[in-house]
């Protein structure tokens, strides 16, 4: 068998047997036809005969024999595109079906870092509710660090938040990019000013977020040297701002949590524009074969917004 021009098959679709694209596909994954033999537990000699069968009906080599297992062909490599998003569609067959007999119950758990002012989010979580009323929404949040935990405990099934570092077991989706201002009250002296060197405010007393904090605003810290004083903590984003406006002390904050204080001209913005540390906000999820019903639908009406949004 080449990877030559071969005549089309137009009855592929009728004659195909589906076992033996599966059985391609976990070849593939395997790395030779012995490792998915062993997997599948059958014999080798029949697994060598499955994929010949199935060369025989594609009309092309899917797979070229090497010393440490196997390698696709062009034919394979398109072979195997193919197999994988008839399995995704698959997949999705029974969240769909109950999808459009408008019959889906349930409850989906999202974990999320606090202060997240998102749009897109918010109009997702609204058009989801229209369209699924019978599905409960529950929102926790928690420091960054343990949305991380509880998606890999598998307490939830979706996560909002920060992540420095990717997890082998997440699936991510950008869900917006989110940068920190560093504000002061309106009592404060430096109230109308702005500080091209940061480091200049090593002396003045912070509010730190603890385990709230992000690495990267961390690290924005510790190179100017800011945050030695401290004058105040909180655990959430929302009392930090309380305890900012209330000139307890200088203190990061996300851009949009802060927005309506500025306006108010009860915070003020230290850094120059531009200067601000930012970083990406995921949604998060963990990456399972199968999902329940209500947190796939809910993963597609986020998803589906970010992407009609790109």
């Amino acid at each position: 068998m080449t990877e030559g021009p071969h005549r089309i098959d137009r009855d592929f679709a009728a004659r195909v047997d589906w076992n033996l694209l599966r059985l391609f596909v976990a070849i593939t994954r395997a790395g030779g036809i012995g490792a998915a033999a062993r997997a599948l537990n059958r014999q080798q000699p029949t697994v060598s005969a499955a994929l010949k069968k199935l060369e025989g009906m594609v009309g092309a080599q899917l797979l070229r024999r090497t010393t440490s297992g196997v390698e696709l062909t062009t034919a394979g490599r398109a072979l195997l595109l193919l197999c994988e998003d008839m399995f995704e569609a698959a997949r999705m067959v029974p969240h769909q079906v109950a999808q459009a007999m408008k019959h889906v119950e349930g409850l989906v758990r999202v974990q999320m870092i606090s202060g997240i002012t998102s749009p897109d989010f918010d109009e997702a979580i609204a058009s989801f509710h229209r369209r699924h009323p019978g599905i409960q929404i529950e929102l926790r949040v928690s420091p960054w660090r343990e949305v991380l935990s509880a998606l890999e405990r598998g307490e939830v099934e979706i996560g909002v938040g920060y992540d420095s570092e990717v997890q082998t077991s997440l699936s991510y989706e950008p869900l917006f990019v989110e940068a920190q201002q560093l504000y002061c009250s309106s009592a404060h002296p430096l109230f109308g000013t702005r500080i091209t060197q940061p480091a200049k405010l090593k002396d003045e007393g912070f509010v730190l977020t603890g385990a709230d904090e992000l690495e990267s605003i961390r690290r924005f810290r510790h190179r100017y040297g800011l945050g030695t004083v401290v004058t105040g903590r909180a655990e959430d984003i929302h009392e930090a701002r309380r305890l900012i406006r209330l000139g307890v002390g200088l203190g990061f904050l996300p851009v949009l949590a802060a927005l309506d204080e500025v306006r108010a001209a009860r915070l003020w913005p230290l850094l120059p524009s531009g200067a601000e540390p930012s970083y990406d906000i995921y949604l998060l999820a963990r990456a399972v074969k199968m999902r329940d019903t209500p947190t796939q639908l809910f993963l597609d009406e986020v998803t589906r917004r970010l992407r009609a949004r790109q």
